[in-house]
């Protein structure tokens, strides 16, 4: 059975108007970057806000959630920065006005803020909070091309079948098989001349590394992100891939991917 998504920024806080909030710091504070899939027929904002869910996810487990003495106001480092490169913070304060029959949320959502911000200064004058920690290793970011790459075939094939594209999807399974086994085989080649490929996300606690899966005969783009991990210090391991809009949501919270093939 599948799980119905809680939000946990949404339980923390009430936001009166989220969507103006998301698309005010898309458009006029962040520095710009596409937020949104390519074949979206409108603007949601979709990777923002899944990053955004998932930052705060991350910050609350690293205690990175400032609040004042008194508990009345709370604000969080969104990873994020301005054209020049200032922080930008999720700002808050009690929630004073209830909504009856509703699991009220401690907070509500006043505004993001630079850091210079003069409303931020004075709320919090000497206590903003650090950016989420995503790795303790660098090297963890970077493809080994020392290392051996042994997938699990069977499992990717059967536990994500629904992520192939539809014209695979249709194909027996042997042609599946085959199609897989040598698109690993060609990005395991690609990669040991080219680490850059590989692309870091950060999913279950710990750093994974996207690799690209050509599926389709002649074309140039991937279809899918095979996602590696280490097993030893020799030996990387795949279990699972992910559609493409899936593995770039990932990459997103560590940075804004810097790849030939993985883009919004």
């Amino acid at each position: 059975m599948k799980k119905t998504f809680e939000s946990a920024l949404f339980k923390f806080a009430y936001f009166p108007n989220y969507d103006k909030a998301i698309e005010f710091l898309a458009e006029n504070l962040a520095d710009p970057e596409a937020w949104e899939f390519s074949d979206a027929n409108e603007k949601h904002y979709s990777i923002l806000k899944s990053y955004l869910e998932h930052i705060f996810r991350k910050l609350k487990a690293e205690n990175k959630v400032a609040y004042t003495s008194n508990n009345s106001h709370a604000c969080f480092n969104t990873g994020l920065v301005t054209k020049n490169l200032e922080p930008i913070f999720a700002f808050f304060e009690e929630y004073r006005k209830p909504r009856k029959g509703k699991d009220n949320p401690q907070y509500c959502f006043k505004a993001f803020l630079k850091e210079s911000d003069i409303q931020l200064l004075k709320t919090f004058p000497s206590r903003h909070p650090d950016i989420a920690d995503f790795f303790q290793k660098p090297e963890d970011l970077i493809f080994n091309p020392r290392c051996q790459l042994i997938p699990q075939l069977d499992h990717i094939i059967e536990d994500n079948l629904t992520r192939f594209p539809i014209h695979i999807q249709s194909l027996d399974s042997g042609e599946i098989r085959r199609r897989l086994d040598g698109a690993i085989e060609e990005v395991k080649k690609r990669v040991k001349t080219n680490y850059k490929l590989a692309v870091p996300q950060f999913y279950n606690n710990r750093i994974q590394l996207l690799l690209p899966l050509n599926l389709t005969p002649g074309s140039p783009n991937p279809d899918l992100a095979l996602v590696i991990h280490k097993i030893s210090d020799d030996t990387y391991t795949a279990r699972t891939c992910l559609t493409l809009k899936m593995a770039y949501n990932n990459a997103r919270l560590i940075v804004k991917p810097q790849s030939v093939w993985l883009k919004p």
